[in-house]
């Protein structure tokens, strides 16, 4: 039985945001933007441009309004177009014929999202860039996130690249380009977003309407208004409040209290996120955060209650953070591998709290007293 596409998940969408396509501007990234800019006005548009940066910092925003920008034909210098703008209504409701979206496809017989972005997906854009050749004009397609295409995507990918079609532009969006080919990216012109600083989340968390938590999800979210919102819309402030209270019983870890927080991360992924990656995301931002504060030797924006504390006792120098940077390595590996071959959940999640609480530094955390 086929699902109905109103209950199909978006894959390039946060849980709990809206999708990017319905921002109306960018914040924070001018640089990437007059580059942009100047490179259209000055006729330098590269036919094929390569968005990186971490995910969830504003590169398929940047996308988006690039492409609403170059087909409305709008004049402006900071990619905004009026709300009313007929093509930047049409490309909201996903049916601007100038446009081509390539993404993960949905999987009937699995009732999933594909885990890549397939061959059958990128052979869209012949499709598209032949029949729309008719028509005249620029054709813009979106390719989010070009990192997820498997082998036989890619390769279709970079014939397209060769010999590219008059009057197109490639966006694609990449979170880690180095799993790209090299082909590829000698290929394409790169835009690089940073991570917005901690006063800006703020202000723009604020400016979405989250104001009594926008400090600690602007410090848990390491810069990345889109990581924010999904934190913000899976109420991952408490889950990392779990977590910053489950490991201040170390050297001796509350088994009850660990069982808990592994117990949370079972549960299908839906719409409104997968608690697995909720969990495991959070368990690695932890640990990015435990070494940091002792390669710093200064104490972070607290995320949670108690959390400056805690790391300062957990990771007192740069030896400690060598062990829980090591640790974080290990174990962001190991979430993805045991993803990826569908290991439960709860087991898993314990399994790397159970090594956690075996670590040198922790064994040697002992509680502050009274």
């Amino acid at each position: 039985m086929k699902t109905d596409p109103d209950d199909i998940p978006e894959p390039d969408r946060v849980p709990g945001a809206p999708h990017p396509r319905m921002t109306g501007r960018v914040i924070g990234h001018d640089p990437a933007i007059r580059d942009f800019i100047d490179a259209a006005r000055g006729g330098r548009l590269h036919h094929a441009w390569l968005l990186t940066g971490p995910r969830g910092v504003g590169k398929a925003t940047l996308a988006w309004s690039i492409a609403r920008w170059l087909l409305s034909g709008a004049d402006s210098d900071d990619l905004s177009v009026a709300a009313d703008d007929p093509t930047a209504r049409r490309i909201a409701a996903l049916s601007e014929p100038r446009l081509q979206l390539i993404r993960r496809p949905w999987d009937d017989k699995a009732s999933r999202l594909r885990a890549e972005i397939t061959v059958d997906e990128v052979r869209k854009l012949l499709s598209f860039f032949h029949l729309s050749a008719a028509e005249g004009g620029r054709r813009v397609a979106i390719i989010d996130a070009a990192d997820e295409m498997n082998v036989s995507a890619a390769n279709a990918l970079l014939k397209v690249l060769e010999e590219p079609p008059a009057e197109t532009l490639i966006l694609m969006i990449a979170h880690q380009p180095a799993r790209l080919l090299p082909t590829i990216r000698s290929r394409c012109r790169t835009l690089r977003l940073n991570p917005l600083p901690p006063a800006m989340m703020t202000r723009v968390l604020a400016d979405l309407g989250i104001n009594e938590e926008a400090e600690p999800l602007a410090a848990l979210s390491d810069g990345s208004v889109g990581e924010a919102l999904r934190l913000a819309g899976q109420d991952g402030l408490a889950r990392y409040q779990q977590i910053i209270d489950l490991f201040a019983t170390l050297p001796r870890m509350d088994r009850l209290a660990a069982a808990k927080l592994a117990d949370g991360a079972a549960g299908r992924a839906n719409a409104d996120g997968d608690p697995f990656d909720l969990t495991a995301t959070l368990l690695d931002r932890f640990l990015t955060r435990t070494a940091r504060a002792g390669l710093m030797g200064a104490p972070l924006p607290q995320a949670a209650q108690g959390e400056g504390a805690l790391l300062a006792r957990l990771s007192p120098d740069d030896l400690s953070a060598r062990v829980w940077a090591d640790a974080q390595a290990r174990l962001s590996a190991r979430a993805r591998a045991g993803r990826a071959v569908n290991l439960d959940p709860a087991a898993l999640v314990m399994d790397m709290l159970t090594e956690l609480a075996h670590l040198p530094p922790a064994q040697s955390a002992l509680p502050a007293k009274g």
